[in-house]
């Protein structure tokens, strides 16, 4: 069957993923998004949870059952012509496997080794099972969360599983590709989400260390506890959220929400901060969401509605940038960073029967 062609910048690149859950399909998705073939190895028998199909787009599939001699060696074919492979298990699976880099790394020496995982390849911890919570847990990341005298809130799993995991994989990826025109040589990259979010809290680890915030929760007007930095309750039972840091947008808010004025002069007292916010909270809870919206956004204020999922493709800023792509029923987010002369594609699977001819693989 013809499919369209792939489109964006990293078009001729060729990704062997081996099927797995969280970062490894999310890395495996933004480097499709940009036009990367990418070839996703099932596993007989199920890959053990269900597939999702906004992550699972942009690429072809093959069942294949790594365990056996004969699927070991349908993998090592594969993995002969690709650029890049990308794997999520526990350390030390892929060489049992007989499909450590120690392997196919000699057979492909331009090979970029891809190793996704939440400990890393090495310490103590590098065999224990964890999720998100856990490795952001132990980076000082969690810590700062929520509200101050109540258990951490964890964010979804976007600090760790993406933001710490994925995006740190594909940045070390290219990283590796980039070195890789030099040398002629690939590499392995231990991407650990431990690494990758201990990595986002820099900025943090300096400002505090200069005195310039607390990573308390209750004086770090990063967590909520700021009434210019939080998100208030309207009328309606919806909710937006206000980002005016600076105090020229702190102050703008005041006067376009008819609040004291003087409590901008105020803003970075932290023991008034629970008077403010109570001040402010009841001020929002006089309008809806919509309400504020029409009065507030675009302005200096800082301003956004709080959004259900369902609700963001339809916003007119959203809308107006294309940023989602409606396929089988389901909004997939539009392929991101955005280029101005190679951009990238977003289709819901992979070129199909066209790429595994190429990778010399059959249903």
């Amino acid at each position: 069957m013809s499919q369209p062609k792939l489109k964006g910048p990293l078009v001729g690149l060729k990704v062997v993923e081996f099927a797995s859950i969280g970062p490894g399909p999310h890395c495996a998705m933004l480097l499709a998004d940009l036009g990367a073939e990418v070839l996703r190895i099932d596993r007989a028998g199920g890959n053990g949870y269900p597939d999702n199909p906004a992550m699972s787009r942009g690429r072809s599939t093959v069942t294949i059952d790594i365990r056996s001699p004969l699927g070991r060696e349908q993998c090592l074919r594969i993995i002969d012509k690709a650029d890049v492979l990308i794997e999520g298990f526990r350390p030390g699976v892929m060489e049992r496997l007989g499909l450590g880099p120690e392997v196919v790394c000699e057979r492909n020496r331009g090979l970029v080794y891809g190793r996704m995982t939440g400990w890393g390849q090495t310490g103590p911890l590098a065999q224990a099972a964890g999720h998100d919570i856990n490795y952001i847990a132990l980076t000082g990341a969690l810590a700062a969360m929520g509200k101050s005298g109540e258990p951490p809130i964890p964010p979804l799993n976007l600090v760790g599983d993406f933001g710490g995991g994925s995006v740190y994989l594909a940045f070390g990826i290219m990283a590796a590709l980039w070195e890789r025109q030099k040398s002629g040589q690939g590499q392995i990259v231990d991407a650990a989400i431990v690494d990758g979010a201990a990595s986002m809290m820099t900025m943090f680890a300096g400002v505090v260390a200069s005195g310039g915030m607390s990573l308390q929760r209750d004086r770090n007007f990063l967590s909520g506890a700021a009434p210019f930095y939080r998100c208030y309750r309207c009328a309606d039972g919806r909710y937006i959220s206000v980002g005016a840091i600076e105090p020229n947008f702190y102050a703008l808010l005041l006067q376009k929400v008819g609040a004291e004025p003087e409590a901008a002069q105020r803003q970075y007292q932290t023991d008034d901060w629970p008077a403010q916010s109570a001040k402010l909270a009841a001020i929002f809870e006089s309008k809806s969401r919509d309400e504020w919206s029409s009065l507030l956004e675009g302005s200096d204020c800082c301003f956004a509605p709080v959004l259900e999922l369902d609700e963001a493709p339809c916003h007119a800023h959203m809308a107006a940038r294309d940023g989602y792509i409606e396929s089988e029923g389901v909004a997939y987010s539009a392929p991101a960073p955005r280029f101005s002369r190679t951009p990238g594609e977003t289709t819901p699977r992979g070129p199909g029967d066209e790429t595994l001819e190429r990778w010399g693989v059959s249903h």
